[in-house]
């Protein structure tokens, strides 16, 4: 069935809502006015909908997170913004074994539409009119629509609902780390992209956001959907209104966020923001409250994620306590240091020792030493990944250079093979040689970082990372067609570990016959 027609062929009781008539169906551009292939649409009371965007995290374990950074490198407002590492992990999975998890995004700014079918106790005339994104409502009643919501779709599309180990999901407002790792492009970007002031827009900033200028917003709120989306198919993430987070602000202390908790954060900038200022990073306080209500602003409405609980099951908790217990001890790593059987040391002594105030302090320095060797160690999973990318960007190299090689070659075998040779030999034979010396430092190039990452990391933690990273190369369509090439390097690497042998002549040919 077309998702984007489930409203007219399945009648959904609007238990939540005493309707005096009956809700007039909307049509698909007052919810989704640019529909697309991968959209998740969950549907509303007085037939509406909503639309919802998957958001990819390429680990899947319990316990597992990928590092990030977020923030800009702006001294100007360093307290406010300054670049920091942080972590994020998806809340789903598509199937048993997948390789990556996911949460969901609202593909466009909550409407005025949905807004008042979620709240008014009559259905509102649909219109497009109401299309612009709702504003004027404090972050109590954004949490408020987001409650009435998630006890109609339990009421009346349970079914509909993704669930993780069988427990339904939930929206809410979502946290600064997943609003901005989806503005900032996620997956589907490159590292060096990731860090740009915003994603990569090709057709210039006001093709795809609303800001400040008689070029863009002219100073009036616009209608969601007109302008191209983001890589992740999210529509104004950046301008148009800036949109409140789930957790309080909180200023940034270099390398951590500062211990007071404040108002609450809008993200991304709004209709009325100059074009310079127009970037990921951006973020803002806003207080809860003005002198006698809640805070309001025409300048700032919101979008809904759908996420997940983290402890859905005894099997769950079970296979979380487990991954614990092997955090920064070294547990299945066959590099373990010395500071990870310290590490296993130290917690084995602790239990045995029966003064309580040194069996503390014992556990106090197990716990600071497993937590430095759990950061080493996703420092060396990402470098690890680093090292195959460039395995497999380096097997590209080697096809194209090998069958250059090969083209110069047959050229002139045909031409200067022959007794009487042509005047242009000499310079064939010239380029000849200079791609056959380019194709040799190229292969012990190629040789030498397979050979240090072999012999760095080992078999075990670099199986480990493969599908990592070819989860992220196939989220990624500028870097999709690396995918058969680091199956190759990795086929090249596995031969080295198992025979010590360097045959960059098999490493070549193994390139140059991907397809």
């Amino acid at each position: 069935m077309n998702s984007r027609h489930w409203h007219h062929l399945l009648a959904v009781p609007l238990t939540l809502l005493s309707l005096g008539a009956s809700a007039e169906a909307w049509e698909e551009k007052l919810y989704n006015p640019m529909p697309d292939a991968e959209d998740v649409v969950l549907p509303m009371p007085c037939d509406g909908a909503m639309v919802f965007r998957k958001v990819f995290i390429p680990l899947a374990g319990p316990l597992d997170d990928y590092p990030i950074n977020i923030g800009g490198d702006n001294s100007e407002w360093g307290y406010v913004e300054q670049t920091h590492p942080a972590f994020i992990a998806g809340s789903f999975t598509a199937e048993k074994n997948a390789k990556s998890r996911f949460y969901l995004l609202a593909k466009y700014e909550m409407t005025e539409l949905q807004y008042r079918a979620l709240t008014q106790p009559e259905c509102p005339a649909p219109s497009n009119k109401q299309r612009l994104p709702i504003v004027s409502v404090s972050w109590m009643q954004a949490m408020e629509a987001a409650d009435k919501y998630n006890i109609w779709l339990r009421q009346n599309a349970a079914d509909k609902l993704p669930t993780e180990d069988g427990v339904a999901g939930f929206v809410r407002l979502p946290t600064e780390v997943e609003w901005e790792f989806a503005a900032r492009g996620g997956l589907n970007v490159s590292t060096a992209e990731f860090r740009d002031l915003h994603y990569p827009m090709p057709e210039g900033l006001n093709a795809y956001e609303w800001f400040s200028g008689t070029q863009s917003s002219n100073g009036q709120l616009q209608l969601t959907g007109l302008l191209k989306p983001n890589p992740l198919g999210l529509h104004d993430m950046l301008g148009n209104v800036d949109e409140m987070m789930f957790e309080p602000f909180r200023l940034n202390k270099l390398d951590r966020q500062h211990g007071q908790a404040g108002g609450y954060v809008v993200r991304g900038g709004d209709y009325r923001t100059a074009t310079a200022d127009i970037r990921s990073a951006l973020r803002k306080e806003r207080n809860y409250y003005d002198a006698k209500a809640p805070a309001t602003s025409k300048t700032t409405g919101f979008r809904l994620a759908l996420a997940s609980s983290t402890l859905t099951s005894r099997d769950r908790v079970s296979s979380i306590e487990t991954s614990w217990k092997k955090l920064g001890t070294g547990s299945g790593d066959s590099n373990q240091s010395n500071d990870k059987n310290t590490a296993q040391a130290l917690g084995t002594l602790a239990s045995t020792v029966e003064d309580e105030a040194l069996k503390e302090k014992l556990k106090a320095l197990e716990n600071q030493l497993r937590a430095s060797n759990q950061q080493q160690e996703e420092s060396r999973d990402q470098a690890i990944r680093a090292s195959l990318n460039l395995g497999a960007f380096l097997c590209t190299k080697m096809l194209d250079d090998g069958k250059y090689l090969d083209f110069l070659q047959k050229n002139y075998d045909l031409n200067c093979s022959a007794a009487e040779q042509d005047a242009s030999c000499p310079m064939r034979k010239g380029k000849l040689d200079e791609q056959k010396d380019r194709l040799h430092k190229l292969s012990h190039y190629y040789a030498s970082s397979l050979v240090d990452a072999s012999t760095l990391y080992g078999e075990p933690l670099l199986a480990r990372q493969v599908p990592v990273l070819g989860e992220i190369i196939a989220r990624n369509e500028q870097l999709k067609e690396l995918k058969p090439y680091l199956q190759t390097h990795w086929v090249n690497q596995q031969a080295f570990l198992k025979t010590q042998k360097i045959d960059t002549d098999a490493w070549l040919n193994r390139c140059k016959a991907v397809q």
